[in-house]
């Protein structure tokens, strides 16, 4: 990818001049606030992820339980991932008005609450309700986080900030899972979910305490038109497409993976109970590890660079997780985590850093594809496992990894012919000025 300035950034979407945000209000690692502001979007991004991912643990849980099939019951994660990808850009637009604090405040609470209400939904079509209403109200989150970070961080300091961000939803993942396993298998699938709804208003509430007020954000009106031509500019942008597409794509893997992996041991040869298939989900600790060490990744070996190592460690897992044996699926399930969250924390960074104005928009059009690629993901995943069995859901995840590839191998083949056309305009206006 090519390379992003590394001015102060610009508010998303105002009217403001980039020397109107000075170095010095910006925070970054050692300076005061910083620590608190990590640990705040760390405890969102736990919140996030735990209770956006709530039932897949337990999908086979439901599906004995409301007496439906995987297909149907993937529609518990579905609907939240797609209710949350088709409401992040207007929710975005409205942090422009009101301020990203307030609008992350607002969402989290919302979400919170209907996470206290979703274990007592009498059958499924209540629960995909409730689960699409709680998506919807999420979508306030990840994009006005990350306009917050870029608005309020040093441009270095950037991938590592939005790295622990993408850490907590790798804890919130994995924590949320965990205690739906084994509280399921205890006391049942309801008592799980209300578990996880405790556990994200004791996260709604460090997060509230501890989120610095913003100190670079400017407020602006409201205007459809001026959305719309936001919105517009950065779809036309070939970069930000191709970063949209690698974020939706790397979504349809993971999506797909754990969402059927539940249904796959708790069936022969495995037979595993539902708390044991809970604590697989530990394995999100290699993405809080990877999702934070992105910045390293990214100094090392560049963007692409960075990217073709996450796409190959996904393609690698998929490969190991074939195997009938449960100690090469757990391999094979620690390096697809490792690749997806380093994947991810590359290209939504990226995005941040290309947009130089409407940070939000742009933030949230990567969200919409990422979450679309989940839902998307989530439901093929179960529907291919259906009708093929895990070698058919890792084939769907296959082909997303080589959609990877395709557009980062297109990506460079199109920065090194720009650079050419560059060089050689350089030339010719050299040329001309020595011949004048």
């Amino acid at each position: 990818m090519p390379s992003v300035s590394t001015e102060a950034p610009v508010t998303a979407g105002a009217s403001a001049a980039p020397s109107a945000v000075t170095t010095d209000s910006l925070l970054s690692p050692g300076r005061p606030g910083y620590r608190r502001m990590s640990f705040a979007l760390f405890a969102a991004g736990v919140a996030t992820f735990a209770l956006l991912y709530s039932t897949q643990a337990l999908l086979p849980a439901i599906s004995a339980g409301l007496g439906v099939t995987a297909s149907q019951a993937s529609w518990t994660v579905s609907a939240a991932t797609g209710a949350l990808a088709l409401f992040v850009l207007p929710l975005s637009a409205l942090s422009e008005r009101f301020g990203r604090r307030t609008l992350m405040t607002v969402s989290l609470a919302v979400a919170v609450a209907v996470g206290l209400l979703v274990p007592f939904a009498p059958n499924v079509e209540w629960l995909v309700a409730l689960r699409a209403v709680q998506g919807a109200a999420l979508a306030g989150l990840p994009a006005s986080a990350m306009a917050f970070l870029a608005e309020e961080v040093r441009p270095k300091a950037l991938v590592a900030a939005i790295g622990l961000f993408v850490a907590g939803n790798s804890v919130g993942g994995m924590s949320g899972r965990i205690v739906t396993g084994w509280v399921a298998q205890l006391w049942g699938w309801r008592a799980a979910l209300g578990a996880v709804g405790l556990l994200a208003v004791v996260c709604a509430l460090v997060f509230r305490a501890l989120l610095p007020k913003a100190r670079n954000f400017t407020s602006r009106s409201l205007s459809p038109r001026a959305l719309a031509k936001t919105v517009g500019g950065h779809l036309a942008d070939p970069l930000l497409r191709r970063l949209y597409a690698i974020g939706a794509l790397f979504m349809t893997v993971f999506g797909a993976v754990y969402t059927v992996i539940g249904y796959r041991l708790v069936e022969a040869p495995f037979h595993l109970p539902q708390g044991v298939i809970g604590s697989i989900f530990l394995v999100y600790l290699v993405g809080t590890v990877s999702s934070a060490a992105a910045g390293r990744l990214v100094e090392r070996l560049g963007r692409r660079g960075a990217l073709y190592l996450a796409v190959g460690t996904t393609a690698a897992g998929l490969l190991l997780s074939l195997a009938d044996s449960l100690a090469a699926i757990l391999v094979g399930l620690v390096l697809i985590t490792a690749g997806f969250f380093a994947g991810h924390a590359v290209a939504s960074s990226s995005v941040s850093r290309t947009a130089k104005t409407g940070r939000a928009q742009a933030s949230a059009l990567y969200q919409s594809a990422y979450y679309l690629g989940s839902s998307a993901g989530g439901t093929l995943g179960a529907i291919a496992f259906h009708a093929g069995g895990w070698a058919a859901t890792v084939t769907l995840g296959l082909l997303a990894v080589l959609g990877v590839v395709s557009i980062t191998l297109y990506g460079s083949h199109a920065a090194r012919t720009e650079r050419r056309r560059s060089l050689a305009g350089a030339r010719a206006r050299a040329r001309g000025l020595v011949t004048d």
